[in-house]
């Protein structure tokens, strides 16, 4: 493999880590106005997550793991640990009301005041649990020299069950149900949730991991596609990130090979078909129903799942809502990028500054253009905490991926 694809592995993998702690301060911000209240300049560097938070909703998700089977089981359920009071659980105390409701969802909140962000205590330049489990990833493939399913399901469950070293009070649903469905004694790679129960499992976040584990065959889209499915699996069952996954893991590894960003982002934005429903007419739908959990099945599959074949409006990052769903997440981020000439962090700013789930739209994004980079400027590699060992991590993943064999391991 040449020294270049290598550099470019890397770089891809400093522009998730960078995409993601750029964003997290306005992680869920679902105004524009808040955005530009709270950071009148700009998302220009790495800040600390801000309080309070205006648009937050994390108060009060719920987690709701069998704690007599899982004990009975040998099983260990506490994936919260000091985060435990801002939840719902079976196992812990939920300790604030819930007395407003958020303004683009319709879910209930606390009042303004003691909305925590979801990144709560954050520092400038600190990763979240999403990237945390990038790491968690990378680290499995090192020790073990190539990737192994059983290994990384091993390694996932320690991670999350134990103290760890990532400080991120955020505990994306996918995570929840996962570890409610391990409670009950499920195997471990039965586990994940589908989004045909929980909508939200078809998010953004569930290309990230998968888009990392490609990176280890780059030189063939046909089986780097393949164990990036597997591995979804594994944590997100759900039709659309399989369906964004086919197009985005072939895209990757053409930028890591040398081609052009603006080229892969052209066609990208030609090749995914706007959906139906826009940005604006979904969040009125959730505001209706006070909140998306109350939206009868059929009507959110309706709302989900019917696209525009072709359409003007995909040219256009104001058509999208700004949530987690694939279907309005992945067009937007290639409008984003065409918008600002797939220009590193001026992609990655202006994805911040657009809100909503920023933070897993901003590590695909900086997966993408930086693989497309033949640099990656050190003042933003050297911004992230921990940055040192983050570096050695991505040495060490990429020269298993030069040996072109880091897939054999069972």
């Amino acid at each position: 493999m040449s020294h270049s694809v290598v550099q470019r592995i890397e770089n891809a993998l400093w522009g998730a880590f960078i995409g993601d702690a750029l964003a997290m301060p306005v992680h869920w911000f679902y105004s524009p106005e808040n955005i530009r209240k709270q950071f009148p300049g700009g998302i220009d560097r790495y800040y600390p997550a801000p309080h309070p938070h205006p648009d937050a909703f994390m108060l009060g998700m719920g987690y709701q793991p069998d704690v007599e089977k899982a004990r009975a089981a040998g099983r260990n359920y506490d994936i919260l640990h000091q985060h435990a009071r801002f939840y719902h659980t079976t196992y812990s105390d939920f300790g604030f009301s819930l007395e407003d409701r958020d303004g683009e969802h319709g879910n209930a909140t606390a009042a303004l005041d003691k909305r925590m962000h979801y990144h709560h205590r954050l520092e400038a330049g600190e990763s979240t649990l999403g990237a945390g489990l990038i790491r968690v990833l990378m680290r499995s493939i090192i020790n073990r020299s190539g990737y192994s399913q059983d290994g990384f399901l091993d390694d996932f469950i320690r991670y999350m069950t134990q103290p760890r070293d990532n400080r991120d009070p955020y505990t994306e649903i996918y995570l929840r149900r996962w570890f409610e469905h391990y409670s009950l004694g499920e195997a471990p790679e039965n586990c994940a949730e589908h989004q045909r129960r929980v909508w939200s499992i078809g998010s953004v976040g569930g290309l990230v991991r998968p888009l990392v584990l490609a990176l280890l065959d780059p030189g063939n889209p046909y089986l780097a596609t393949g164990m990036a499915l597997g591995h979804q699996q594994l944590t997100h069952r759900s039709e659309m990130v399989s369906s964004g996954l086919s197009l985005l893991v072939p895209a990757l590894l053409r930028l890591v090979n040398g081609e052009a960003p603006e080229t892969i982002f052209r066609e990208l934005l030609q090749q995914l078909p706007a959906p139906a429903v826009s940005g604006q007419a979904l969040f009125q739908a959730y505001r209706d129903h006070d909140g998306p959990g109350n939206i009868p099945a059929d009507e959110i599959w309706r709302l989900h799942m019917s696209f525009l074949s072709k359409s003007a409006a995909a040219q256009n990052p104001e058509y999208f809502a700004t949530a987690c769903y694939i279907e309005q997440a992945l067009p937007l981020m290639a409008a984003l990028g065409n918008q600002q000439n797939c220009d590193f962090i001026g992609t990655l700013r202006a994805n911040a500054e657009a809100g909503g789930d920023s933070v897993h739209r901003g590590m695909v994004l900086g997966l993408l253009l930086a693989a497309g980079s033949h640099d990656v400027p050190e003042e933003w590699q050297t911004g992230l905490k921990n940055h040192q060992r983050l570096a050695k991590e991505i040495r060490q993943f990429a020269a298993i991926a030069a040996r072109g064999d880091g897939h054999l391991a069972l």
